[in-house]
């Protein structure tokens, strides 16, 4: 059997650079190298991008851009090429490429400007299209349309860059303390607060400006969160719920990667129908947002039940210990047959198109 070129993508121009050099890492190591020949391009923090032939573990500690093989490689946006192009030398030399997995997270790699790219290139890649990853990253929009949908979401305020602070805040005030005040575009919790006054409100905006020009203050949801990871296009399977169990304010960066206080339970401890709801609630999220490929689906169960929409990650961890590889993984899907299922999955969608 011919094996197939698969090109990941990883690092990136984003605050989540660091956790896609883990979820990559993770990646090329579960993906089968008797089916699977990969091509390895990172992109810096400045936004270069090279070919890499190191190890993954130098992908993980943050020394693949240090590699003495590491030469210029770019994605044309050009149909016929087909491929990744390298610069050897004063050369251009052509890597045909069947698949791309893009395994980057946030501005600039979950955001649909690097899928515009891959849409443009003709390749078939793994994950969300541009619209919908657009979408999904824009908090504020996100929960539009889930709700013009039908679906529960919390009550929000926009604040854009320029606007009346003092008027912002006040107008803010309308939902009640707490409040989480989040950048509109950007993961992992980064430029996240949780305020119980004005001052503390105020101080929350200023801070998520420095990461976004739009900031979404939200109502504070009493209850607690759970994940669906969505596997497909049309009809798409949902994998086990998992339940964040919090003993600090929010689920921010360091408990999400180092679960120091938090604790994941999976499966989440919900009633059997309770579970149905959270599914048929993630599977219209879905749709409604043209997810395809995967996403996790976030949400919160309120004390009297309610199911509350939160938030869709396009391209979620990857690491062996993330929460979307783990709830296929409750679910009899193997970290390695996930990724082939991924990879058949972006092929299925370039026949569509």
């Amino acid at each position: 059997m011919q094996k197939k070129t698969i090109a990941v993508l990883f690092g990136g121009c984003s605050t989540e650079y660091e956790v896609s050099l883990q979820s990559a890492a993770s990646v090329i190591d579960h993906l089968d190298k008797a089916k699977y020949e990969l091509v390895l391009i990172g992109i810096t923090r400045e936004g270069a991008w090279l070919r890499y032939h190191g190890d993954p573990e130098e992908i993980r500690r943050d020394r693949w851009h240090q590699h003495p093989g590491c030469i210029p490689a770019f994605l044309p946006p050009s149909r016929d090429t087909g491929g990744i192009v390298e610069l050897v030398g004063t050369e251009y030399r052509l890597t045909p490429v069947d698949v791309v997995f893009p395994v980057l997270h946030g501005k600039n790699g979950e955001d649909g400007t690097l899928q515009g790219l891959l849409e443009l290139s003709g390749i078939p890649f793994v994950g969300c299209g541009t619209l919908s990853s657009a979408l999904c990253m824009d908090k504020e929009v996100a929960s539009k349309l889930v709700k013009a949908a039908g679906v529960e979401v919390a009550g929000s305020i926009t604040v854009l860059a320029g606007d009346d602070l003092y008027a912002a805040a006040k107008s803010a005030e309308t939902l009640g303390y707490p409040v989480y005040i989040k950048p509109a575009k950007s993961g992992s919790s980064f430029g996240i607060t949780k305020a119980y006054d004005r001052l503390a409100l105020m101080d929350g905006i200023r801070e998520a400006l420095q990461h976004d020009d739009k900031v979404v203050v939200e109502q504070n949801i009493t209850g607690f969160e759970v994940g669906c990871a969505v596997l497909g296009h049309r009809e798409p399977f949902i994998g086990e719920i998992d339940e964040i169990e919090l003993q600090g304010e929010f689920f921010d960066y360091t408990e999400k990667y180092q679960l120091i206080s938090s604790k994941i339970h999976l499966p989440a401890r919900i009633s059997e129908e309770t579970a149905n709801r959270v599914k048929e609630t993630a599977r219209r999220v879905y749709r409604t947002l043209g997810c395809r490929g995967l996403a996790r689906v976030d949400m919160f169960i309120t004390e009297g039940e309610r199911i509350v929409f939160n938030e869709v990650n396009t391209m979620p961890g990857f690491t062996a210990a993330s929460r979307y590889p783990n709830m296929m993984r409750a679910s009899h899907l193997p970290y390695p047959d996930l990724m082939d299922r991924l990879i058949q999955l972006a092929e299925a969608m370039e026949v569509v198109r």
